[in-house]
Parts: structure tokens; sequence; C-alpha cells
């Protein structure tokens, strides 16, 4: 055989197995997005799910993949017996075909939510696959007990990239403790011991009533029964009490709401000593995060770092808390003050909150009203640095603006900002849903916080034009330029919207 025949073969081999290294790159990053990553969001960050309940003495009981005509009625003439309230998360092919279970599970006043119509994993199924699952399992449930369910359980407890975006009129609720009760070979006394080790309040356990899904024994939900009248027995002698997901949730914002630090604490929003929460008077975070979360939060910092290594970002003031980079803008026209205008292809300076300061900043706040104000003020303290930096800065001289997008934008007209909507599209979708992952990290009430101003936290443009950039150059100490005269200037601490109070700009972030 010729030799070069067999070279060309083997370069012609090699190559097919470096297009299907790529090939399989590129499948391992789309199922991280589409399905790991948003796996680990919820589960670690409880990322627009409900993971825990913060309560005095409830504990929610759900229970996955019936309704079944044998074990779930068992199962609610046990509760009966106990006064107890439970959460029923059902699959939709089996409520169809019991619907009088269904319909008793409602009149004795449990929670009815939904599992899919079939147990499938949201991984394995197209995003519209999901929807119309959910839907045709909401369909049924209304049709018998003439009311929508408001909670969702993907089955396992996964979902995908796109649950966060379509499921937004559902509560997606996990569970704290899950402990294998749909094998028949735990037996009912090493189930009940699982059990009785988390039986505390806030605890939201996840026991199964049917046992006629995939990898499940059909009469496991017997062993179920028994394990869980025990398990009521000993939380009526504790004097507990065991409720359904909508009460618990209730409980655990009404205990949340009235642990949250009051605005009115805030003795002068002009003065840095934030109630003593400042570093200097409180060297002590003012919260506190378990080390699995630390790990990630780290994680999380060195991709930041990654990414400003691969896009060049550049230091500006101490670095620590700002950096830029000068790029041709490539979004909508936007109509800028004075009849200027920023367009496609012109140079902007591109502006990045450091997320480790951002961190540290949520750490060392006693609420939201915190972070708002001292945001402020280190944007504030940045923009002299920025403004000088065009003087060096490759293509400075070409910059037509400040540019920014940012999900925390409340005040930011009163420091010479114009806001505008991000264009619809992917990448607007995208960063939406990572900076509401940032703010559920970054903020004290974490996820609270983002399910409860979802509508608010929107990111928005945030674009300031170069005359105005230029008017902070000269900027010293405590004092910032007027807009209407670069010459003037004047006293300022925390700069917000006319017509908005302090209270509100703590909500908006």
């Amino acid at each position: 055989m010729n030799p070069s025949t067999n070279r060309s073969r083997t370069f012609r081999l090699q190559d097919g197995g470096e297009g299907m290294e790529i090939i399989l790159w590129i499948g391992f990053y789309l199922f991280s997005f589409y399905a790991l990553l948003p796996a680990i969001i919820s589960r670690i960050f409880g990322f627009r799910v409900f993971l825990r309940g913060r309560t005095e003495r409830e504990i929610a009981l759900t229970f996955d993949d019936g309704p079944d005509p044998d074990y779930t009625p068992k199962l609610l003439d046990l509760l009966k017996r106990y006064g107890a309230k439970g959460t029923f998360f059902l699959v939709g092919s089996h409520a169809e075909q019991w619907p009088e279970v269904v319909a008793r599970i409602h009149e004795e006043g449990h929670v009815i939510g939904i599992h899919n119509y079939v147990h499938h994993s949201n991984w394995l199924m197209r995003p519209r696959t999901v929807k119309r699952q959910i839907h045709r399992t909401s369909d049924i449930i209304k049709q018998i007990t003439g009311i929508r369910p408001h909670y969702y359980r993907p089955p396992w407890g996964i979902v995908n990239i796109f649950d966060y975006r379509r499921l937004g009129h559902l509560q997606i609720v996990l569970w704290t403790s899950i402990f294998g009760d749909w094998r028949k070979r735990v037996g009912v006394d090493r189930l009940y011991r699982r059990m009785r080790q988390r039986l505390r309040p806030g605890e939201v356990f996840v026991l199964h009533d049917c046992g006629r899904t995939f990898g499940a024994n059909q009469d496991a939900p017997a062993q179920t029964i028994e394990a869980l009248e025990r398990i009521l027995e000993d939380g009526r002698l504790a004097g507990y009490r065991f409720v359904g997901v909508d009460e618990m949730i209730a409980l655990t914002e009404n205990h949340e709401s009235a642990s949250s630090v009051d605005p009115k604490d805030v003795t002068d929003p002009n003065s840095n000593s934030m109630s003593n929460g400042s570093p200097a008077s409180n060297p002590q975070p003012a919260h506190s995060i378990s080390p699995l979360k630390k790990v990630l939060v780290r994680l999380w910092m060195l991709w930041e770092k990654l990414f400003q290594v691969v896009f060049r970002l550049q230091r500006v003031g101490d670095g620590d808390s700002f950096k830029y980079r000068i790029r041709k803008y490539s979004g909508p026209l936007v109509e800028l003050r004075d009849d200027k205008r920023l367009k496609p292809g012109d140079y902007v300076m591109e502006m990045h909150f450091e997320n480790q300061m951002l961190f540290e900043l949520a750490m060392n706040s006693r609420s939201s009203v915190h972070i708002a104000i001292r945001l402020i003020r280190e944007t504030e303290g940045i923009l002299p640095y920025l403004a000088r930096a065009l003087d060096d800065a490759p293509n400075g001289e070409k910059v037509v603006a400040l540019f920014g997008v940012s999900m925390i934008h409340r005040g930011s007209e009163g420091l010479g900002f114009q806001t505008f909507e991000m264009p619809k599209g992917i990448f607007a979708w995208m960063t939406n849903l990572y900076l509401r992952f940032m703010v559920s990290v970054i903020n004290p009430e974490g996820g609270k916080r983002v399910k409860d101003y979802g509508l608010r936290l929107t990111p928005r443009m945030l674009v300031m034009a170069r005359e105005d950039l230029l008017s902070w150059k000269q900027r010293t100490g405590k004092r910032r330029p007027s807009r209407s005269a670069q010459t003037e200037v004047h006293q300022t601490a925390v700069v917000v919207e006319p017509g908005l109070n302090v209270d509100q700009l703590g909500q908006s972030v």
C-alpha cells in the first residue's frame, strides 16, 4: 500500500477524532447550561424555588407520583386521624385514571400540585414538551377540583433552564429531606429512623404514595404509611404541626418580613456609619453562608476572573470595584439628551461591576436599603477615574458614551445616566437570567427578593454621554458636577430619582 495513502487516511482519522471531540464539548456545554447549572443554582441558592421553611413548629409533608387507588386513600385516612395536612404533587396520567381520589384530596383540604403528566425528567424533554405536560395536568386537576394548581415539582426535582421562564405562574417546590421510600428494601424501621432524624420545624419532607413509576416498588407506599404514622405521633408529642406548602410559604414570608431590618433603622443616610453597618464599625459580616455555598461563590468568582482575561477588562481606580473595556457598540440606536445619539459601531466605554465587591458589600450590609445606598456611592466614586481613563485608553478619544447593563439601576439617573430597556432576544433573556441569579446571591434576602420584586428586577442599559462623563473628571471629595454646568458643583450624599425614597430604593435592589 502506498505510504502516502496511509498518511492521508491517518490525517482523516485524526481530523474526524478532533471533530467528534468538538461535538462532544459543544454537547457538554449545552447540557450544562440546559440542565446541570439550573439544577445547581436551584438546589444550592434556592433560585426561583421553595426549599425550606422558617417556622416555629410547622413541618411540610409532600407526596409525589400519586394518586394511587389503593395507597392514597389509606394515606388520607391517616392524615385525617392526626389532623395533618399534606401537599400532593400529582402525575397527570394518574389523576386522569383516578379522579375520585383527586377529588377527595381536594375536599379534605390538602394542597394539590403538578408533577408532570408522565413521570419523565425535564432534562430529557424539550421545553415545549414540558410546557404541554404541565398545562395538560393543570387542565385535568381543574376539571376535577375547579381550581388550577399553583405549585409544581419536576420529577426528581430536576429543572432545566427554560423552566425559570415558562413556569413564572407556578411556584416550584423542592425539599429539604428525601428518604428513598420508593424502594421496599429500605424497610419501615430504617425509613422511620431517617425521618425521625430530620423531624424539626421548617423541614419539607418528600414521600411517595404511589409505586407505579419507573424505578419504584409498587407496594413500597405501604411501608411509607406505616413509618409516617410513627412520625405523626412523634410530631404530635413534640407539639409540631404538619401543614401544606401554602401555609409553610406564608409563615416563612411572614417570619422573614418580621426579622428584616426596618429601613427606619438607617439613622443618617448621609453619613458613612450605615447604622453601624460599615466595615469600620462592624467588622463582622452581617450575614453568613454555608460552606457549600462558599465553595460555589468561589467558583463563581473564578469564572468572572476568566471572563475578565478573555475579554481583556482593564483596571480602574483601585481595581477592586469596577473594570472597563472599550469596544464598538452593537445594540440598537439610542437617543440621548441634547440631541445626541449612540449608534451601532460607535465606541463605548463598557463598565463592569466586580462581583466580589457586590458580594462583600451585600454580606456587610444589614438590609437592601444599605446595599442600594452603598452601591450608589461606589458608582459615584468611580466615575472620575473612568473619565480620566479616557485620556490614555486606546480609542479613548473615540468613545461616545459610558455603557453598562445592570439590574440594580435605581438612582443612576441622578448620577447622569439614562436607562433604556434592552432589546428583546436571546441575549436579553440570558442576561436577565444571569443577573437575577447574581442578585439572589449578593442580596441578603436572596431568592426572596428576586421573587417578590421580579417585575422590577429587569436588566436595563445604563448610558452616560461622553460630555456628562467628562464633567466628572475633576471631581474630588464628596462634590460632583451639575449637568447644567460642568464648573458648577454642589454637595451630595445619596442621589436618587425624583419621587423615589430610600425605602423604595432598597426594595428595588
